[in-house]
């Protein structure tokens, strides 16, 4: 069955508006772009208008907190939910339970450990009610999956992946990104190391890691994302996981390291308290730094000659267009459901819901590339 309706909760907001743009060029659907002040919304339906949109565009209030989402999101009869309204973290599943209740499909592009990784928990409804619901489709796992999945078959046993995300600074940010980020800044979580699970902290470990000659070095820190408890279980027998993101100004990248140093210490209980306040500081150095930012894959163990090899994948986005790798893996299942070429059901992460081929097909009219280097031995 093929996908007509989409509604998109956060359909203003910094991913929501990019998804938003891509599918309105799909004609014969309808797209409503939803969130809590209707001026915004329907701003973006008259933009989007503008610029040619061969989609239907609508524009609802819906706020997720009110006791009255449930109905309202009802009546809108969606075959299909995009949820972008983060930050995730601490969210229940307000969400998906109302899309399996209402029939429809969902995806999000979550990227909160415990959300992602225990959406598994509504499997049983969502296949009774014959839906799909995806979490996490988004860089993390979504695309960070389909990459490790093009080159397993090159192991013939994975012992390390190792993997980076270095935005840059002027690519555009949203609040609840921050919030997210800030939520987990000097707190403990774990992280599968040599065969053992171990405590690393958020925003700590930095180190700075080449990214090519076109960006250079970055610096890193411990970030904590689904994929750390994924994929030791996914890509069996790895013995070590390991992801990190970072800044690209070193001011604001060891500023980072501090405060997480200052909440491991006990001194500061919860950053994210303090979004607001951090987040317009960080805008005074939005001009700083460049628009090109890269995300870094490396793979490490056995060919299937049991020689020690390495693979790097470094996927480049230049001239601002790094946010919109966030939504790609969304945009990538929201079109499968939409032609009706994605027959999965159930809740699940989003893992191997679609291929290295479909993603540079839809990530080339970006601009966005990738290379791949190989070291044996």
């Amino acid at each position: 069955m093929t996908v007509t309706s989409v509604v998109i909760l956060g359909g203003y907001g910094n991913f929501g508006k990019r998804i938003a743009e891509n599918l309105a060029a799909i004609p014969g659907i309808k797209i409503i772009i939803a969130g809590r002040c209707a001026k915004k919304g329907g701003r973006l339906c008259q933009q989007l208008a503008a610029q040619g949109a061969n989609a239907t565009l609508e524009a609802a209030v819906l706020d997720i907190y009110q006791p009255e989402f449930v109905a309202k999101l009802r009546a809108l009869s969606p075959e299909l939910v995009i949820h972008t309204g983060g930050p995730f973290q601490g969210q229940d599943y307000r969400v998906p339970e109302a899309c399996i209740a209402a029939g429809c499909h969902y995806i999000d592009l979550a990227d909160d450990r415990r959300f992602v990784c225990d959406i598994t928990a509504l499997n049983e409804k969502a296949c009774a009610a014959n839906v799909l619901i995806v979490s996490g489709a988004s860089s993390v796992p979504g695309l960070s999956s389909t990459v490790i999945d093009s080159f397993s078959n090159q192991f013939a046993q994975l012992d390390s992946i190792d993997f980076a995300i270095a935005p840059g600074n002027q690519a555009e940010r949203g609040e609840a990104t921050v919030r997210g980020i800030l939520s987990y800044t000097g707190h403990p979580f774990m992280v599968f190391s040599d065969g053992n699970w171990v405590h690393q902290y958020g925003w700590m470990s930095p180190r700075r890691v080449q990214f090519g000659d076109k960006i250079g070095p970055r610096w890193l820190a411990n970030v904590d994302i689904p994929d750390l408890e994924l994929f030791p279980k996914r890509y069996t027998p790895v013995r070590t996981v390991r992801f990190q993101a970072g800044l690209e100004l070193p001011l604001l990248h060891l500023g980072m390291v501090f405060m997480a140093f200052l909440a491991k210490c006990g001194l500061v209980r919860d950053w994210s308290v303090f979004t607001r306040t951090i987040f317009r500081l960080s805008t005074l150095f939005q001009k700083a730094g460049t628009d090109m930012g890269a995300m870094q894959v490396n793979l490490s163990g056995l060919d299937w000659r049991q020689q020690v090899k390495q693979i790097r994948w470094t996927l480049y986005a230049e001239n601002g267009v790094g946010p919109y790798i966030p939504t790609i893996s969304a945009i990538l299942l929201a079109k499968k459901l939409i032609a009706g070429t994605l027959d999965s059901r159930g809740a699940t992460p989003c893992l191997g819901l679609y291929t290295m081929a479909e993603f540079d097909q839809e990530a080339a009219s970006l601009g966005i590339y990738h290379k791949t280097e190989t070291h044996l031995g």
